[in-house]
């Protein structure tokens, strides 16, 4: 009995990669037309996963984006176009559920944002190198012979 707890000790932890891999399947929802799969394909693309924030509902398993995808199948199966899905959404998480937010005085930064970044550290590093000492000027006849002097004074010594 000893030996059959350790064996199972020692096997636990190389069987539960297994338990990840049974927990991820794939979601499949009955459509009777084609188009309303694809329909469905396109919304769950082009909508973000609230808690996962950079994958869609399509590639997300969180709990979240699985309610999120039976909602927009139930909406679906009630004929909502996809202006009114996407508006349901918007109203319980915001534009944030969108990849691709509409331009509105709200998402000028989110538009605008990266490109302002990319301004303001380019005007950092031309401020930062105006700083930055000029190189010397090189040597006159006088001074070039008198740092020879001094180098062959050291070697000599």
């Amino acid at each position: 009995m000893k030996h059959f707890f350790l064996k199972l000790c020692l096997l636990l932890p190389l069987l539960l990669p297994l338990s990840a891999l049974a927990t991820v399947d794939g979601y499949k929802y009955p459509f009777d037309d084609p188009k309303d799969a694809a329909r469905f394909e396109q919304l769950a693309q082009d909508l973000r996963c609230p808690k996962c924030q950079n994958q869609n509902l399509a590639d997300s398993n969180a709990p979240v984006a699985v309610d999120l995808r039976d909602k927009v199948y139930e909406l679906m199966q009630e004929g909502q176009s996809d202006e009114e899905i996407v508006g349901y959404l918007v109203d319980r998480y915001g534009d944030f559920v969108r990849y691709n937010p509409p331009f509105r005085a709200e998402t000028v930064l989110l538009w605008f944002g990266p490109a302002l970044v990319f301004v303001f550290g380019l005007l950092l590093l031309v401020l930062i190198r105006r700083g930055q000492k000029q190189p010397p000027a090189p040597l006159n006849a006088d001074e070039q012979a008198r740092l020879q002097a001094l180098k062959n004074k050291a070697k000599s010594s």
